[in-house]
């Protein structure tokens, strides 16, 4: 049984919490929040214990691994110190809002004995494995163009907008992870075309809700991505990749499969609603993934550098954004 230390009870964080405690391989031994009672609230519901308190469940000998799904500017603090504790560490991405910051510890991070996991949860999404997997094992041949579309079903509160580090860093980031697993190389150019076309209360915020990016690896391959906090018809989430043999394509899937065909129209449901519906068993697959890397059967999917190239992808597609010129990466 592997004992898990949760950092955060939001609603990240209660989807952890619940996983954990369905899971016959893991058991939710702390849940730790600076609220006591949102801690308090989150344990009690899933059998574990509640603390303020970060050195208390750090301290505690019968914890393997840490869960962070807390406010992102404790990530970074938070990982260094369950590493220092020795315990196997899980976060959410990203893993800060200044890359400045990662560069400076990323090489401590990898170097460290205790192994980090960063949650880009949609790489463990059965269908966009099957794509990842058709690019993998040859079926579309030379890979040369890759297509992400990623719509929220409405905008997040201006409260989180503020203290989101922007739609590049908070919203597109799974998409810049996800292009860098699919492409199998990293990008080298970034040109971005953002606006505000949702919500004004965004622009006057200094965020954008609205944006499509480009991205060029060494080798030519193009991606493109793009984003929108508004889809009227649910949560999009649909990839398309396409080589010198053929395509692959994952389009969004539907609460069932049952159509209703008259002599008007053919009716279908619409996508789920938002993404803990639409990615509840990738997350259910990320926590197996995170077991085998605590109990070392594997080493992790997504690691630290994986999480500091997606936010230097961020990056760079916002100041892409802001000069209305392309910028390169190293």
């Amino acid at each position: 049984m592997t004992n898990i230390a949760l950092f955060g009870a939001g609603r990240i964080g209660a989807v952890h919490a619940i996983n954990i405690a369905a899971n016959t391989k893991t058991h939710l031994k702390w849940v730790v929040d600076v609220f006591e009672q949102s801690a308090k609230g989150l344990a009690d519901a899933n059998g574990a214990q509640s603390t303020t308190s970060v050195e208390a469940a750090l301290s505690d000998p019968d914890v393997h691994g840490i869960m962070i799904a807390s406010s992102t500017d404790t990530h970074l603090d938070l990982i260094l110190e369950g590493i220092k504790a020795g315990k196997a560490v899980f976060c959410e991405k990203p893993l800060d809002l200044d890359l400045g910051r990662v560069d400076e510890r990323v090489d401590e991070i990898e170097a460290a004995d205790t192994p980090l996991l960063v949650g880009f949860n949609r790489r463990y999404d059965p269908n966009f494995k099957a794509v990842h997997d058709a690019i993998a094992n040859g079926k579309i041949g030379d890979l040369e163009i890759v297509k992400i579309t990623s719509r929220d079903p409405g905008p997040p509160p201006i409260e989180y907008i503020n203290v989101s580090g922007g739609l590049f860093r908070d919203m597109m980031i799974h998409d810049f992870d996800l292009a860098r697993w699919l492409l199998g190389e990293d990008p080298v150019e970034v040109f971005a075309s953002a606006s505000c076309l949702v919500d004004p209360a965004i622009g006057n915020a200094g965020d954008i809700d609205t944006a499509v990016v480009t991205m060029k690896t060494a080798s030519g391959k193009l991606c493109q991505i793009d984003n929108s906090r508004r889809a009227v018809y649910g949560y999009d989430q649909r990839m398309e990749v396409f080589g010198s043999k053929g395509m692959a394509k994952a389009d969004n899937v539907q609460t069932n499969t049952v159509e209703v065909w008259d002599g008007d129209r053919v009716h279908r449901e619409k996508p789920p609603y938002f993404f803990l519906e639409r990615y509840a068993e990738a997350y259910r697959a990320e926590l197996d993934h995170f077991v085998d890397v605590v109990s070392g059967k594997s080493e992790p999917a997504v690691t630290a550098r994986d999480g500091r190239q997606a936010l230097a992808l961020a990056d760079a597609a916002l100041a892409a954004s802001q000069l209305g010129q392309a910028q390169q990466l190293g």
